[in-house]
């Protein structure tokens, strides 16, 4: 009779803890894929002074393990500014790598660090006058993923340390350099992801 009963409550934890594992509310697993996305849209007008500008930014990644994913992002932005007739035109796109490590990445709050490098080419015309520069970066930061259901959760990036290089047209012209620890935490960006 105690073989029974034992067995019985062994078979009912089982069941209890299998039941619980399969009824998470989110988190990553090795083997999981994500995109995601983020979007911005910004019009201003004061005077004869006119903004408008858009960016996108949509993402890939890859769990190689519980802890670490790889991942590509393309980013594209455009800007457009008018004072009167004059006009300015801003019209970029880029592409990143990324490495992440999860923390906590079977929970449904997940905290990671990411290592990002990347290029970009961006194009600006004012008037008649264009001109085109390249850029290349390298940026690290910390973000945070939090799962509304098993599969979709918002994110929150934040780029807080970087090097960042821009050649100003090429054609002689002096590079732009730029190093810089961002601790005001006014380059945060939210997001939406979806885990297959």
């Amino acid at each position: 009779m105690k073989k029974i009963i034992l067995s019985l409550a062994a078979v009912f934890a089982f069941s209890f803890a299998n039941a619980q594992e399969s009824t998470t509310d989110g988190g990553f697993a090795k083997g999981d894929v994500f995109v995601s996305g983020s979007f911005g849209f910004s019009s201003e007008k004061t005077g004869d002074l006119k903004s408008n500008g858009f960016e996108f930014s949509p993402a890939v990644g890859f769990f190689l393990t519980e802890n670490i994913a790889l991942g590509g992002r393309l980013g594209i932005m455009s800007e457009k500014n008018e004072n009167g007739s004059a006009e300015t035109k801003m019209n970029g796109f880029g592409v990143e790598a990324f490495g992440r490590y999860y923390m906590t990445p079977a929970s449904k709050f997940s905290v990671f660090g990411e290592l990002a490098v990347g290029i970009g080419s961006f194009k600006t015309e004012v008037g008649p006058a264009e001109t085109k520069s390249k850029t290349f970066g390298v940026n690290a930061g910390i973000g945070v993923n939090y799962f509304l259901s098993s599969n979709w959760a918002i994110e929150a990036g934040w780029a807080g340390l970087g090097y960042n290089t821009d050649d100003n047209g090429g054609n002689g012209a002096d590079k732009t350099n730029t190093f810089g620890l961002n601790v005001d935490l006014s380059s945060i960006n939210f997001g939406l992801i979806y885990k297959f």
